[in-house]
């Protein structure tokens, strides 16, 4: 658990940075600080592993005050994670990965063998352990980035803007990652971000800041889009907070269609209607249009069965035929949905 207990940051210039911050994480949650910039959400965080000392206030890691606790030793038990991943560019992805081990006092063979664990955990080859920081994409080096956090086995997780970097579709795979390893792992982890679509999308609770540092709501992510606290925070969410509460939905009454599926490759004929394309294991592949045969039109998102309704409309809505394409745990085509189908369930609850 963390704990700030009237925290207080005051630069010598006389900026407050963060004003009275009064909150709690709790053990094995995924806690998200989310706020404009300037508001005080990386300061709070970094005042955690005393990368900033607070002015006032204590701080509390599972009830042990950080200013009792020497920096490098406190660090070492703390996981920390940063945009562009912060790696060591000299150093190959295994080496950086054991380097928290290596301090740590085991020995480079432990420190090695433990790294290799940790690539395959964070879902990348082994064979990337031998390559440099420069050979990796955006996305493999903040994998590395998460493993080398994680190296110590540390209890908690500090997470700067750790995937802001990345392209879109990179950075929702990540976001994916890191709510499987918690999953597995069961960390206290405290992750700062500007984007509130990220922030609901991974945080168990969600802290939104205003400028000012000051604490202006603290809840989970449902309540903050639902119920915010007050106009800043209504209008930092956005217009649109109703649209994100979907993702919190469950799929109930949500029926499920089905639509003619050919398969990839295969010669077919025109016919009337939209056709899905799917591979030999009925993973979907694209539509094909009516009238149309040859290559086959992008699809859209797709809605894993069971899911939140927001996927279901969003599949629907991004679909070139109008029809959701839902899938299985496996990926494997389950039947369609549509964006009015979705709708009447939504609207039936509210009624």
């Amino acid at each position: 658990m963390i704990e700030f207990r009237d925290v207080t940051k005051r630069f010598d210039d006389g900026t407050v940075a963060v004003d009275g911050l009064d909150l709690v994480v709790e053990a094995g949650t995924i806690t998200v600080f989310v706020g404009p910039s300037g508001c005080g959400k990386t300061t709070s965080l970094r005042m955690v592993n005393r990368m900033v000392e607070a002015t006032s206030g204590t701080v509390l890691v599972d009830g042990r005050d950080v200013r009792g606790v020497d920096p490098p030793t406190l660090r070492r038990g703390i996981g920390y994670v940063i945009q562009q991943a912060g790696l060591f560019p000299h150093r190959t992805v295994l080496d950086n990965v054991a380097t928290v081990p290596l301090l740590s006092g085991w020995t480079r063979r432990a420190a090695r063998a433990r790294a290799a664990e940790l690539l395959e955990l964070v879902g990348l080859p082994a064979e990337l352990g031998k390559r440099y920081p420069v050979q990796l994409s955006g996305g493999q080096q903040q994998r590395v980035g998460v493993a080398r956090a994680l190296a110590a086995d540390p209890p908690v997780l500090l997470m700067d803007e750790p995937f802001s970097a990345v392209d879109p579709v990179v950075r929702e795979g990540l976001q994916d990652e890191l709510l499987r390893l918690q999953a597995e792992l069961d960390k206290t982890i405290v992750f700062v971000t500007h984007d509130i679509d990220e922030a609901v999308r991974i945080g168990e609770k969600v802290a939104v800041f205003r400028e000012g540092g000051v604490l202006a709501q603290y809840a989970p992510p449902a309540e903050v889009l639902s119920r915010p606290a007050d106009y800043f925070v209504a209008g930092f969410v956005g217009k649109d907070r109703g649209y994100r509460g979907l993702s919190f939905v469950d799929p109930v009454g949500v029926r499920v269609g089905d639509v003619p599926t050919v398969v990839e490759g295969a010669a077919v004929e025109p016919a009337d209607g939209w056709r899905l394309v799917v591979d030999g294991e009925k993973r979907p592949q694209g539509w094909l249009a009516p009238g149309a045969g040859g290559e086959p039109v992008p699809g859209g998102s797709l809605y894993e069965l069971g899911a939140p309704v927001r996927g279901a409309l969003d599949a629907a809505l991004s679909s070139p035929s109008g029809l959701g394409v839902v899938v299985d745990g496996e990926g494997r085509f389950a039947g369609v949905v549509t964006a009015r189908q979705v709708l009447d369930v939504i609207e039936g609850r509210r009624g």
